[in-house]
Formats: structure tokens, C-alpha cells, sequence
């Protein structure tokens, strides 16, 4: 499902989810066909812009599964920055936290990732302050790890963890409670 609620193709988008949204609801940040996870709706402008404003540089964790055995030497780079291409021009990110990680318990993905018999997947933990078009894509493609799996796990203090620890189901929608929202102006 795309990310918005306009047309664009053959892909589902929140326009067709089981939930009503209000007219004046508008999705903070982009998840593309290929990527799953964390997405925030709001009506509140204030947040929205708190939140899309590029020089406030709020954190956005994500769990990627890339192609090989990741190194420690990879993490590094990625934590230090690395050298992608956005629209034909050479960009320097900002410094992340990459880490290696143990496979999430993740829903199943539909259509599942391919699969190599012979070729390793390994994940990682890759926490931004940035948001460039298929940033983590291009990011782990220039270290030498294609992403295979991409789920945003959280933007700021907000993560797709319940309050047991457990990950919804694909789909599901969580309405933040007024008492809850101040966690994104923290």
C-alpha cells in the first residue's frame, strides 16, 4: 500500500484501508511500495511540519535486511556518512547509527523478499535524522549490502512495539491519544 491517499497505478493506497480517515488527515514522512512499517497520519499542521522539517533532523529508526553478511567495517561507514546519488547528484549523508542486529519477529511480508539459498541475509538497526528519497536503499547499496527488507520501526519515541513488546499486523491502525502526543514535541 502506497502511502497516501491519491491514486498513482495499480497499488493500493490508504484511500483503500478498512479504516476511515478524516478529510483533513495527511501522512507525515513516505513509505514506498517496496517498504513497511511505522507511518504517522495527523491533522495537526504544527506536528506535521515539527516532523517533516528537514533542519529539525527528528530520528526515524529503521530495521533492513540487506543481501550478505554485513560487516563491522559497513556499520562504520554508514554511521560515519556515506556518498549516494539523489537525482543524478552526488550527496554526503548525515552520521547514523548502524548496528547489527538479530532477525526481528516481523509479520511475514507479502509478496515475500527473494530468496538465495546460497547468499546470507543479515540485519541491521539504521537510525537517521534525515529523510532523502530511498535513502536506506541507496545507503546500504553503497557499502555493498542491497536492502531486501525495509520496515521503518520508529519515528522518534513512537515504535510499531506495543506495550507487551509484540508487532501489530500489517494494516493495523493506532490512534495516538491526546495524553501521548506530547512524546513527539520531547
Amino acid at each position: 500500500m502506497l502511502s497516501q491517499f491519491t491514486r498513482e497505478g495499480d497499488h493500493a493506497t490508504l484511500a483503500d484501508s478498512d479504516f476511515t480517515f478524516a478529510k483533513d488527515i495527511y501522512p507525515v514522512g513516505r513509505l514506498d511500495a517496496d517498504s513497511e512499517g511505522l507511518l504517522l497520519l495527523t491533522n495537526d499542521n504544527y506536528l506535521k511540519t515539527k516532523l517533516l522539517e528537514p533542519r529539525n533532523k527528528h530520528t526515524r529508526t529503521y530495521f533492513v535486511q540487506v543481501e550478505g553478511q554485513v560487516s563491522e567495517e559497513a556499520c562504520e561507514q554508514l554511521s560515519a556518512g556515506v556518498d549516494i546519488s539523489i537525482n543524478g547528484k552526488s550527496y554526503r549523508t548525515l552520521p547514523a547509527k548502524a548496528h547489527l542486529i538479530a532477525e526481528p519477529v516481523l509479520p511475514e511480508r507479502n509478496p515475500p523478499i527473494r530468496f538465495r539459498q546460497n547468499i546470507p541475509t543479515s540485519w541491521l538497526s539504521l537510525t537517521l535524522r534525515e529523510g532523502k528519497n530511498r535513502q536506506v536503499r541507496r545507503m546500504t547499496a553503497a557499502v555493498g549490502f542491497p536492502t531486501l527488507r525495509l520496515v521503518r520501526w520508529s519515528i522518534g519515541k513512537f515504535s510499531l512495539a506495543d506495550k507487551n513488546g509484540n508487532f501489530p499486523n500489517n494494516g493495523d491502525v493506532w490512534e495516538v491519544m491526546p495524553s501521548e502526543v506530547g512524546r513527539f514535541y520531547e
